[in-house]
């Protein structure tokens, strides 16, 4: 990726408009995708600084911020700590993907993509339940007891759910529907992390993980399949009700 430690992001003419209230971060991943591909910038330059787009944008630096997470995770933008956030190199390869997917962000298409993923969540915990082996189930629990041992960690429990459906995904032994998720899973990434608030959550989530555990750990598909449309269905309803757009700089 080339450097340009001498480029001045702030004097770049910047095409953005403001966005209606309560769309912030759907709003300006839309408006720095279209500045991405208006030629404004090539490939490894640096974007404006998060204030400059929060003013320009008129929306809080928050909401800036989780605009750029997503990119970052679409593949279009990388972010270098201390240094500021940079265009990538193969961009031009991705956009044609990576701008639909961006669509998908906004609330309103949120609902399908939930749908999608339970789907995708359901079939890999049946497999898995008929493909598990006694080492994967060792990694299963581990996950489930951090679960148990972090409700008041939040964070901590994120990243052991997230470590949870990956192993499911990875027993299941089918490398295009572990791909599928790990895509449905990142565009929902923002909406899953907010859609934990609290410990009731947290320990009902618990509870819906170790149902799906044990199915599996049983060797259970019909009781695998059963748990994980339970707990995709109240996860749904987390994630359909969670605020990503957060005025507060």
């Amino acid at each position: 990726m080339p450097a340009y430690p001498d480029d001045d992001p702030t004097s770049l003419r910047l095409e953005l408009e403001l966005v209606p209230r309560g769309t912030a971060v759907s709003e300006v991943v839309k408006q720095l995708i279209g500045l991405l591909t208006a030629g404004e910038l090539v490939p490894g330059s640096r974007l404006p600084p998060e204030r400059q787009l929060a003013e320009r944008i008129g929306v809080g630096r928050s909401a800036v911020r989780e605009a750029l997470a997503a990119l970052e995770i679409l593949g279009i933008v990388t972010v270098r700590p201390g240094s500021g956030t940079y265009l990538r190199d193969n961009t031009s390869e991705l956009l044609p993907t990576t701008l639909s997917w961006g669509m998908m962000l906004n609330a309103a298409r949120t609902r399908e993509l939930i749908e999608v993923r339970s789907g995708l969540e359901t079939q890999a915990a049946t497999l898995a339940a008929t493909r598990v082996d006694d080492a994967d189930v060792e990694k299963l629990r581990g996950f489930v007891d951090t679960m148990r041992d972090s409700r008041d960690d939040l964070d901590t429990f994120l990243q052991a759910d997230i470590r949870f459906h990956l192993q499911i995904a990875i027993s299941a032994d089918n490398v295009v529907l572990r791909d599928l998720l790990q895509s449905t899973r990142s565009l929902l990434r923002l909406w899953v992390e907010r859609g934990l608030r609290d410990r009731a959550q947290a320990e009902a989530a618990y509870l819906e993980h170790l149902d799906v555990f044990e199915a599996i750990a049983a060797r259970d598909p019909a009781a695998a399949e059963a748990a994980m449309r339970r707990h995709m269905s109240t996860a749904g309803e987390r994630v359909g009700h969670a605020d990503v757009d957060d005025p507060a700089s």
